[in-house]
């Protein structure tokens, strides 16, 4: 089994309940955009290397899956880059605040702890999980 496909069943396992599973379609991009726009915020620099170093593991485990993800990264960034520092500051932090808090009720209500839990990287693995599902869903490989 490819790395990739190991990741992402294993991201599935907390996610199976169609209420989280929901929350996690509207959260986890929010906290993808929110945390680059704190990051941003402190310097961009920093949210490069997030995407930078995002990216280089995202190529390792599938160049189809990178791809999409340079292409959503690169989307946030254009709106992130366009905010009034203020806007980004105290706009990120809310989104991120409350992304998080209702993605906790999301895995209350599926039972099952957070998947980041058992290793940080699948902070990382949220994302191209969603990804992946949209990819499967026009038929294109990943």
């Amino acid at each position: 089994m490819r790395a990739i496909d190991q990741l992402l069943g294993e991201y599935a396992e907390s996610h199976r309940h169609p209420i989280n599973k929901r929350i996690h379609w509207i959260c986890v991009p929010l906290i993808l955009f929110s945390t680059l726009g704190l990051l941003w915020w402190l310097s961009p620099y920093l949210a490069w290397a997030l995407i930078v170093f995002s990216l280089v593991w995202y190529l390792r485990l599938s160049v189809p899956l990178a791809l999409g993800m340079l292409a959503i990264t690169a989307a946030m960034v254009l709106v992130i880059a366009q905010l009034p520092p203020l806007v980004l500051l105290w706009g990120s932090a809310a989104i991120w605040l409350g992304a998080w808090a209702v993605q906790l009720v999301g895995h209350q209500i599926e039972g099952k702890k957070p998947s980041f839990f058992r290793d940080i990287f699948f902070l990382l693995v949220g994302p191209v999980w969603l990804l992946s599902a949209l990819y499967r869903r026009w038929h294109w490989a990943y």
